[in-house]
């Protein structure tokens, strides 16, 4: 349910919507940024000005072709005078990671294609080494180094295979760890670390494919559900010139544990890395020679529930490791007093100090300025639904609010490297983002633009989403929006369709632009009368502190299904809402979410759309379910409990539910298996399923056109908008 669990990824995937889709990528000296623009790439200053083409897309098309290069994304070494093309890209998963990788010198004007020998699109995760002489990259599940100057290309890695996964990840890591990007150039470019993968013992779990062949076909997918050995893993360091790897010696089994993070130390011969037990609530920090593999253990931290990892507070970004005072310390997140707070660990971990206290929740770094003594980050201490930009100094001590006051909502920023300015998007419930540079030191705008004056032009307008919070019997009390239908009179009842997730991987109530909106329905929910409303009920990853989120462990699909229908309750009570007339819609967590109301709370809701739910929890991933619920051969009643399946013979309601065959991530078994539940006890519902289609059911001609028919049509026949 990772990345693609709720709503928001089909927004990612069709609309391009979730989160920034692009990476701001500042030139060295920080007064500008690279983009690419009709084939070339260009400069463009952050102080205004036009854009200068810096390579020419001439430059960038190769030898014998009259085509240049499409540009999926590109990088520069340190000194700017190379520059990394990603071209021709093919999706792994979730994301286009596997492609062609060129490389361009602007010195000599010369444009190279890495692994030329090698299958078309099957490069992953090019690098260049620091010294700028080689890069390495991935391909058939096997570490290559290419030497610039010659092209020759040597294989670091033989033993490749689809289950023995050298440099780069399985499907359960990358889905839950953000892992991708499998391998580490050593600072002084003569060895790579890198993960290997060992998924041989894992089961496969066989999708069908009945469409694209006269004759059907099964797509394996290695996936270890819960209760199953992880799959195995270890880091080892391969020089370049013998090819010879060295296993580093991380104590316990390779089986029961994970391995999320990994990095060189700067400067040294030594790398760092996370280790999980197999429950994830246990993290140690560990250093580990190089030249024998030995390891030390330096930095411990437990938790009651579970230890976040990078990916989480990092928008699933794995790679580097904050050092600070040349790789004396380093930068370090934990919940360790009851929020999630940064604290400065000396390289040997004998040391610790706490840069950020107080009660409130970094939600993550920005940048780390060391020329002026500040770390950046994002917080909001206030208002849990919104983001605001911070900076506290490397010393330690109270924040200080970057973002002004008058521009409330939803901010986030990319900072320069000369810590001078700094690429600005700020949108709100009431308008979509907005793009600005500016001064970092006064937060002034490059551009001109009064953001502040956007925003109270927009609060001035009537209608729109508003925010709140209700308070339940339990004493719980939730944020919320609420879009109420146009012409509104509060004399007259109206439907209610919530919209829900409620597990600990995303919030939806969130001060942001496109949280309030329902791209799935077929027209304007409230034009045609309906109240539209999303609560965030403990569990989720609000910042709201460590027992806020935490207090799920061992009962989703329990608690957080109650705090919705309690919250529901409440709701229930306002005299403009109708009772007899209440839906819940949600996709992924959000699909379990909604069957789990609809059976567990069959008096509150009458009418369900559920797409793409976990209906049996011990058919999902182990990374994911056991982080959140422990191991089912200790406490496999929780698992039961907090299944829809269990409670599918209370259906009173109509059900709609929709899943795609071809989903990798919560496999289409969890519809049968609920189906034959609901058929057992002859309960009447609505069944779509969607051939091929993968979790965010996107693939295909016409598909998002008929889903959205669907939806809408199930929900206007069964709930009836407008006013009574």
């Amino acid at each position: 349910m990772h990345l693609s669990r709720n709503v928001l990824l089909y927004c990612c995937l069709v609309l391009s919507l979730h989160g920034f889709s692009q990476d701001v990528k500042w030139t060295r000296k920080g007064d500008a940024v690279w983009n690419e623009s009709l084939g070339s790439i260009v400069a463009k200053p952050v102080k205004g000005g036009d854009a200068t083409e810096r390579i020419s897309a001439q430059s960038l098309t190769p030898p014998g072709t009259k085509q240049n290069l499409e540009i999926s994304s590109f990088s520069f070494s340190p000194d700017e005078q190379q520059v990394l093309i990603f071209t021709n890209t093919r999706r792994v998963w979730r994301y286009n990671t596997r492609g062609d990788y060129w490389i361009f010198n602007r010195t000599g004007n010369k444009l190279h294609k890495l692994g030329a020998s090698l299958p078309e699109s099957s490069l992953m995760f090019a690098k260049l080494s620091p010294d700028g002489k080689k890069a390495a990259y991935v391909s058939g599940h096997n570490l290559y180094s290419e030497d610039l100057a010659t092209g020759k290309i040597a294989k670091l890695t033989t033993d490749g295979t689809r289950k023995l996964i050298n440099g780069t990840f399985d499907w359960a890591y990358e889905e839950e760890f953000g892992c991708r990007d499998g391998f580490r150039w050593s600072p002084d470019s003569k060895s790579i670390a890198y993960w290997q993968i060992d998924a041989r013992r894992i089961k496969d779990f066989l999708m069908i494919n009945n469409t694209d062949s006269i004759y059907s076909f099964t797509v394996p997918v290695e996936y270890p559900v819960a209760g199953e050995d992880p799959s195995g893993c270890k880091v080892g360091v391969v020089n370049l010139q013998s090819k010879k790897t060295t296993w580093m010696q991380v104590p316990g089994d390779a089986r029961q544990h994970y391995i999320p993070r990994m990095e060189w130390l700067p400067g040294k011969n030594t790398l760092i890395i996370q280790q999980l037990n197999r429950k994830q609530n246990t993290s140690d920090l560990m250093l580990l020679d190089a030249t024998n593999g030995k390891a030390q253990t330096i930095y411990k931290e437990q938790d009651d529930a579970w230890v976040d990892v990078k990916s989480r507070w990092d928008e699933d970004d794995i790679t580097g490791w904050d050092w600070v005072q040349g790789g004396k310390s380093f930068i370090w997140v934990s919940e360790k007093d009851g929020w999630r707070h940064l604290y400065n660990i000396s390289a040997d971990g004998k040391q610790e100090q706490l840069l950020t206290p107080g009660n409130y929740d970094v939600i993550r770094i920005v940048c780390i300025d060391e020329k002026n003594n500040f770390i950046y980050l994002l917080a909001s201490p206030e208002n849990a639904t919104q983001q605001y930009l911070y900076r506290v100094s490397l010393s330690g001590g109270k924040a200080e609010r970057i973002t002004p006051a008058d521009q409330p909502g939803w901010h986030s920023y990319s900072i320069s490297p000369n810590g001078l300015f700094a690429k600005h998007q700020y949108e709100n419930h009431l308008f979509r983002q907005y793009d600005e540079f500016i001064n970092l030191s006064d937060h002034k705008g490059l551009g001109g633009k009064d953001l502040a004056q956007v925003y109270a032009t927009a609060a001035a307008k009537p209608g729109g989403a508003r925010f709140f919070q209700v308070t339940t019997a339990d004493g719980v009390t939730m944020d919320g929006w609420m879009t109420r239908p146009h012409l509104f009179d509060s004399t007259k009842k109206y439907p209610v369709v919530f919209y829900v997730y409620g597990e600990p991987a995303s919030c939806t109530v969130t001060d942001k632009y496109f949280s309030t909106q329902n791209y799935l329905y077929n027209g304007d929910l409230s034009e045609d009368g309906y109240i539209c409303i999303s609560l965030d009920n403990r569990g989720t990853p609000a910042p709201k502190g460590r027992t806020w989120r935490k207090s799920i462990y061992r009962k989703v699909g329990t608690l957080n299904a109650r705090d919705q229908a309690m919250a529901a309750k409440e709701i229930i009570k306002w005299p403009f809402v109708d009772s007899t007339r209440i839906a819940v819609w949600g996709w992924s967590g959000g699909g379990s979410m909604t069957l789990n109301l609809m059976f567990q709370f069959p008096e509150i809701y009458k009418t369900g759309i559920a797409i793409a739910a976990v209906a049996n929890q011990l058919t999902y991933d182990n990374i994911y379910q056991e982080r959140y619920m422990g191991l089912p051969q200790e406490n496999k009643e929780d698992f039961i409990k907090g299944s829809p399946i269990t409670y599918a013979k209370n259906l009173r309601g109509r059900l709609l539910y929709i899943h795609g065959t071809g989903d990798d991530n919560v496999h289409y078994q969890n519809a049968e298996m609920l189906l034959n539940e609901l058929i057992k006890y002859n309960k009447m519902f609505q069944f779509m399923a969607y051939p091929n289609r993968t979790h965010g059911i996107s693939e295909r001609e016409g598909t998002f056109s008929h889903l959205s028919k669907l939806y809408t049509g199930f929900l206007r026949m069964n709930c009836p908008p407008g006013k009574r």
